[in-house]
């Protein structure tokens, strides 16, 4: 009996590459894997988890090894780590370190939202150890969606305020303290408020995450960013909705590539663009990943 079990035992580990690789314990980020070939990480935006990515990963884990991130704090998951400090840098660090522990040879990244500044984060960091990057429906800085010439400092005191109203009122605040902010800032207020409530989280993660959503500018640091970068966005060919005129805008947002983005608008999609055209974002995905 004991000759059995530890041939079980052994047939488990050669069976799975992440045991044979060690478990990865963070208490910032939570790790799943699914399916084999090339590399590709996936990080959900504000207040979401992994589920967010929806049916296209049940397709594209057919060919490829989806890494599917976790913020703490987000769902239901314990907010452990991210309960103090911020939160982008340190989860941007995480993944760098989950990178490297894991030997990823040069994944792919997909961000949504504040996923996507996530993903320019790691990888302006990485480097050439990164193969390309995918932002979805994100910007280096959100408030440029609006006003070019915005700045953070401009922002902070706005952003101070919904972040006291998160702490003071939870989820509830996404409607009733805030829900306004949406309206007044067109597409760019979807961008940035549309993500919260989707599956909810700890108030304190949420209201962190915001702010910096909100006051993060990494636009200087798109320069040191080496993988070819793509934009994937809501669009509406309605002229008198507000999303008919965001290529433009992001095409300022992301001058500062070393090397143009690609722009991939997905028509008929709002803010959670995987839900909102599952369809036309698998095939985006698709495309990025075969370029």
């Amino acid at each position: 009996m004991r000759r059995i079990l530890l041939l079980i035992l052994a047939l488990m580990a050669m069976a799975s590459p992440a045991l044979a690789q060690g478990a990865f314990r963070s208490d910032r980020i939570i790790v799943e894997t699914r399916g084999r070939g090339p590399d590709v990480i996936l990080i959900p935006g504000l207040g979401s988890t992994a589920t967010a990515w929806g049916p296209a990963v049940n397709r594209l884990d057919d060919n490829y090894r989806l890494h599917l991130v976790t913020v703490r704090g987000f769902g239901e998951t314990a907010i452990a780590g991210n309960a103090e400090g911020g939160i982008e840098g340190p989860v941007a660090n995480e993944i760098r370190r989950y990178m490297a522990e894991q030997r990823l040879n040069r994944p792919a990244l997909i961000g949504h939202s504040m996923g996507g500044q996530i993903a320019l984060r790691v990888a302006a960091d990485a480097r050439e150890g990164v193969s390309r990057v995918m932002v979805v429906d994100s910007a280096p800085f959100f408030p440029a969606l609006v006003d070019a010439r915005a700045t953070s400092a401009q922002i902070e005191p706005i952003a101070q305020v919904i972040y006291q109203a998160l702490m003071l009122f939870g989820d509830s605040a996404l409607t009733s303290q805030i829900g306004g902010f949406g309206g007044d800032l067109g597409a760019a207020g979807d961008m940035v408020f549309g993500s919260l409530g989707l599956q909810g989280g700890d108030r304190r993660i949420l209201a962190q995450g915001l702010y910096e959503v909100m006051t993060v500018d990494l636009r200087l640091r798109l320069r040191e960013i080496t993988a070819p970068v793509t934009v994937a966005y809501g669009w509406s060919r309605d002229e008198n909705n507000p999303r008919s005129k965001l290529e433009a805008l992001f095409r300022s947002g992301f001058d500062n590539l070393r090397t143009p983005a690609r722009f991939e608008p997905i028509e008929g999609a709002e803010h959670q663009v995987m839900s909102d055209q599952p369809q036309r974002f698998l095939a985006a995905v698709q495309r990025f990943l075969a370029s």
